[in-house]
């Protein structure tokens, strides 16, 4: 027989306090309420001053009070601080609403919202203001004469963008403004970067006025387009910034941000030649040392296969961050420098900064001890991972873990680590499974694998090939040739193969089967050459 769970005294007085708060209705009820959970001993429980809090900024719009609630807090969690933070926003909308009721009858022109009140108001974050608040904003705006408000038109597209009614509407009251200023054009490219619509970015950036661009609006597009994975756009508009800089006498000056970005997208397209000439002006320039560039510089170098540079950045910076140690622990366990990556670790740790790692810092170690076939020490750092820093392990860390386990040839622990997953597997677990299985040879357990990835995917066509390959292997031709006729019936895409080559500080990207490329030509008789070579020096 199951034994009922024991609530504790404590518990008991809270379930109390919170129903008596749930029938509170007004400020003297609060202040008794307040009393009473200083008098219980629970005035600094978490629970209990987060819904006080709460009540006092959100029903009773108290926000001093609410103040006075959060100050008395000795160590406020990141929930109180949330509500305390909602509430500030909160109470500019309802100061507004309130303004809008003192002055509703026209008769008291000096409590009419002004050019600089709506501004204020807009910046409301979008969470706390319903959809329709926005559109009420934006009537009283146009009621009151202010609608061809440079500033205020700005904020709207701003706001609207922001908010659930998405950036559609923002572009509307874009495309009705009669005169834009940079800002406005900056805050309209960034809301279609931050929803990945890079080429309405790039379409409305070169939309702007040529001597209207400065260096946030070059930050912006240069950014969007790196983190959206254009590298080879992101480039172009950087040696196009570097122009303008040059040609109009530095006017327009890159700043750490265009050089982050810049150097971020130099180190996805392995342009090194390039990275280094960037790393040169930001010291030419004064943007180092600075954490931000280093980091930058750590990755570039990193990802371009010059470890040493990395580490030379990396051991001058004088105040490691957290980003500082993880970026070279990731750039050591990209290239297989397994002992190397756990060395940085370990002088993370040991750091008199007491640096703590997160779960970053963990996918880097279990990186470098796949690739080392580390595999007892990769179980280690898991184990420190959730148990010693209690980080809850994520997709990629299961990930990481069946890869290690997989190259190790230890299917049996792989799978019982998908079984017990929390989250389903998605195509980088069940991937990581087939590179093991390709490695040993398990055709069983990569069929089930690859049965698996054309479930999440079922019109990658590159699946169903290896899934065809693996059945030839065991000379199971009729199951070749269904597989082959459900590829063409689907009509299923296959990713190419891709590699590219830095030249004159130009990056040159080719597919397999690519013969777009104006010297294509000339490149198949060079490698037709080079065979014949290669032929007739293995010959002799």
């Amino acid at each position: 027989m199951l034994c009922p769970h024991k609530i504790t005294e404590d518990q008991k007085q809270q379930l109390v306090f919170l129903e008596k708060l749930s029938q509170c209705n007004n400020f003297n009820h609060l202040k008794q309420l307040q009393a009473l959970s200083i008098t219980l001993g629970h005035s600094q429980t978490q629970l209990c001053a987060f819904k006080l809090l709460r009540f006092a900024a959100k029903t009773l719009f108290n926000l001093p009070y609410a103040r006075l609630i959060f100050n008395y807090i000795s160590s406020p969690n990141v929930h109180v601080f949330d509500a305390m933070i909602t509430a500030y926003f909160r109470s500019s909308l309802e100061l507004f609403r309130q303004m809008l009721r003192h002055g509703n009858t026209f008769s008291c022109y000096c409590s009419r919202p002004n050019q600089f009140v709506y501004p204020q108001v807009l910046k409301s974050a979008p969470e706390v203001m319903e959809p329709r608040a926005w559109g009420s904003v934006h009537a009283h705006v146009v009621k009151t004469g202010f609608d061809e408000n440079t500033v205020i038109q700005t904020a709207l597209v701003d706001s609207y963008a922001r908010s659930s009614l998405g950036v559609g509407n923002a572009r509307k009251v874009f495309d009705e403004m009669r005169e834009r200023t940079v800002v406005t054009w900056t805050a309209m490219v960034s809301r279609y970067i931050r929803i990945g619509d890079v080429d309405n970015a790039v379409v409305l950036f070169e939309s702007m006025p040529d001597r209207g661009r400065d260096v946030p609006s070059w930050n912006a597009i240069i950014a969007g387009c790196a983190q959206n994975g254009m590298f080879s756009l992101a480039i172009s508009l950087f040696k196009r910034l570097m122009d303008c800089f040059l040609r109009e006498n530095g006017r327009v000056r890159p700043n750490h941000v265009t050089v982050a970005s810049a150097l971020s997208a130099c180190g996805h397209s392995g342009m090194l030649q390039l990275g280094k000439w960037i790393h040169g002006y930001a010291c030419r320039n004064g943007l180092v040392p600075d954490s931000f560039i280093s980091n930058a510089l750590v990755d570039m170098y990193g990802k371009c296969g010059s470890l040493k540079e990395a580490r030379r950045v990396f051991d001058m910076t004088l105040q490691k961050e957290l980003t500082s140690w993880n970026s070279m622990i990731n750039c050591y366990a990209l290239h297989g420098e397994s002992k190397n990556a756990i060395s940085v670790f370990e002088e993370m740790i040991a750091s008199e900064n007491d640096v703590r790692p997160d779960e970053i810092t963990f996918i880097g170690l279990f990186n470098a001890c796949t690739h080392g076939g580390l595999v007892e020490e990769g179980i280690a750092y898991f184990h420190l991972m959730t148990k010693g820093y209690e980080i809850k392990p994520e997709i990629q860390h299961y990930g990481c873990l069946i890869d290690l386990f997989g190259r190790a040839g230890r299917f049996e622990e792989a799978m019982n680590v998908i079984n017990r997953m929390e989250m389903e597997p998605d195509e980088a677990i069940w991937g990581s499974l087939l590179n093991g299985c390709k490695i040993h040879h398990r055709t069983d357990l990569a069929e089930f694998a690859l049965h698996k990835l054309m479930e999440i995917d079922p019109q990658n066509g590159g699946y169903a090939s290896m899934l065809a390959n693996i059945y030839g292997e065991l000379g199971d031709w009729e199951e070749v040739r269904k597989v082959r006729k459900m590829l063409k019936d689907r009509n299923a895409y296959k990713t190419p193969g891709c590699s590219w080559i830095e030249v004159n500080e130009q990056a040159f990207q080719f597919h397999s089967d690519d013969t777009s490329h104006p010297r294509i030509k000339e490149m198949h008789q060079i490698l037709k050459s080079l065979v014949g070579f290669i032929c007739i020096n293995s010959s002799q």
